[in-house]
C-alpha cells in the first residue's frame, strides 16, 4: 500500500525567505496548487486562541496561506466555531473580539473572520455519516458552506486527547456547540478532594453549573450538568481534576475522527500543521505552560492523519525542554504527550480515523 506524502520544513529562515514565505513554498511544494480555487470560497480552520494565551498561532501564518490561495484564484476566510465554556469565544460577538484582538482581523490576515456556527453556536449544518458512535454530526454551517476546505493547526498537547493536532482541529473544531457535545458526552471528569485546594478556578471556566462545593469546602462535578468539555482540567493549579478513567478518552478521540470525516470528505481539502510552541495543554486556555520540547517545523499534506503522525513522530524524537511539565513528569511512556496526560492515548483516534478510510498513519516524509 502507497504511503501518505508528508511535506515538512524546519523553522529557520533567512534574509532570502522569511518564514511565511517558506510556509508558502511547503505547500506548493506538497501540491496545494492541485485544487482548483478558481471562484471558490475557502475555509481556512484555525484556533484564534483563547485571550491571555501566547502559544496559538500568529496570524501571519494565516495571511501566508490565504494570499496564496487568493493568488491561485480562490475567496478564503479564516473561520472557527463557538466553545462550551466559560471565556472569550463562547459567542460570536466575544469570539470576534478575541479573533481581533489575537490578530485575527481582515487587516492582520487579509481576509475576513467568520464563526461558523453564528452567534449561539446553533447555525449547524447536519450531516449524515452513519459511524461507530457518531450518525449524524453537526458542523458550523460556514464551514460546510464552503466548497474548499484547509486546516491550519497549530500542534501541542491536549489534557483530554493526547495532543491537538490537525483531526481535532478538524473534528472537535468544526463541531457547532452541540458537536461539541455530543463529542465530549462521555468524557465526565472527576475532583481528587485529597488535593483539592478549594481555589474556585475551576468553577469560573463551568458554562454548564457543575462545579460547586461541597460541605467540606471541596469542589464536587455533577455529572448529570457536565457536558464534558474538560476545561476544569486544564484549569485546575493542583492537578486535582482528571478525566474518569475507562475508555471515555478514547471514546472522545474516536468521535473526533468521526467528526474530522464529516467535514472533510465529498470536497476537496488540505492540511498545515505548525509544531512550535509546542505546549502541554491547548489554546482554549487564557494561559500557556512551558512548551514540551523545542519547535520542530511545519508540515502539509492531503492527509490528516498521516499529518498528525508525523508531528507526533516528529515531537517524540525531540528533547524535552528543562523545567516543562514534560521534564517534571514521573510516568516514562516514552512518549512526549502520554506522559504529561498519561489517561490519554492519542493513537486510538489515529487508529479510528484511519478505520474508517479517513487517511492512513504509513507516511513518507519529504524534506523541503
Amino acid at each position: 500500500m502507497e504511503k501518505s506524502k508528508v511535506y515538512f520544513t524546519n523553522m529557520d529562515s533567512n534574509i532570502n525567505e522569511s518564514l511565511p514565505k517558506k510556509l508558502q513554498r511547503l505547500c506548493v511544494k506538497a501540491g496545494i496548487k492541485n485544487i482548483d480555487f478558481d471562484g471558490k470560497f475557502v475555509a481556512v480552520k484555525v484556533h484564534f486562541g483563547e485571550p491571555g494565551n501566547m502559544a496559538y498561532l500568529r496570524p501571519n501564518y494565516a495571511r501566508a496561506v490565504c494570499d496564496l490561495i487568493k493568488s491561485l484564484g480562490g475567496k478564503p476566510f479564516v473561520t472557527d466555531c463557538n466553545t462550551l465554556y466559560v471565556g472569550g469565544r463562547k459567542n460570536a460577538l466575544d469570539h470576534l473580539d478575541s479573533a481581533y484582538q489575537n490578530g485575527y482581523n481582515p487587516f492582520q490576515t487579509g481576509v475576513h473572520t467568520i464563526i461558523a456556527d453564528g452567534l449561539k453556536g446553533t447555525d449547524e449544518e447536519i450531516i449524515p455519516i452513519n459511524q461507530k458512535w457518531v450518525k449524524e454530526a453537526k458542523i458550523g454551517r460556514a464551514i460546510m458552506d464552503a466548497d474548499v476546505f484547509i486546516s491550519l493547526s497549530h500542534f501541542k498537547g491536549h489534557e483530554a486527547a493526547g495532543f491537538g493536532g490537525a483531526l481535532k482541529n478538524i473534528g472537535m473544531g468544526c463541531g457547532s456547540r452541540a458537536g461539541k457535545m455530543e463529542q465530549h458526552c462521555d468524557s465526565k471528569p472527576e475532583v481528587d478532594e485529597e488535593t483539592c485546594r478549594g481555589c474556585g478556578t475551576c468553577q469560573k471556566i463551568c458554562a454548564h453549573d457543575a462545579l460547586q462545593f461541597n460541605e467540606n469546602h471541596k469542589m464536587h462535578i455533577d455529572t448529570d450538568k457536565c457536558v464534558g468539555c474538560g476545561r476544569c482540567i486544564g484549569m485546575c493549579p493542583f492537578d486535582a481534576i482528571a478525566p474518569i478513567w475507562g475508555q471515555a478518552n478514547d471514546v472522545l478521540n474516536e468521535k473526533i475522527a468521526e467528526y474530522a470525516y464529516a467535514v472533510v470528505k465529498d470536497r476537496p481539502n488540505f492540511h498545515i500543521a505548525l509544531a512550535i510552541d509546542i505546549s502541554p495543554e491547548c489554546d482554549c486556555g487564557s494561559y500557556n505552560a512551558l512548551p514540551s520540547v523545542a519547535d520542530v517545523g511545519m508540515f502539509a499534506s492531503f492527509d490528516p492523519v498521516a499529518l498528525d503522525q508525523a508531528c507526533a513522530d516528529a515531537c517524540n524524537a525531540s528533547p524535552e525542554i528543562p523545567g516543562s511539565h514534560l521534564a517534571k513528569s514521573d510516568h516514562s511512556h516514552h512518549d512526549v504527550f502520554t506522559d504529561v496526560h498519561p489517561d490519554t492515548n492519542w493513537k486510538t483516534c489515529l487508529a479510528h480515523a484511519e478505520e474508517i478510510g479517513l487517511g492512513k498513519r504509513e507516511y513518507e516524509l519529504i524534506r523541503i
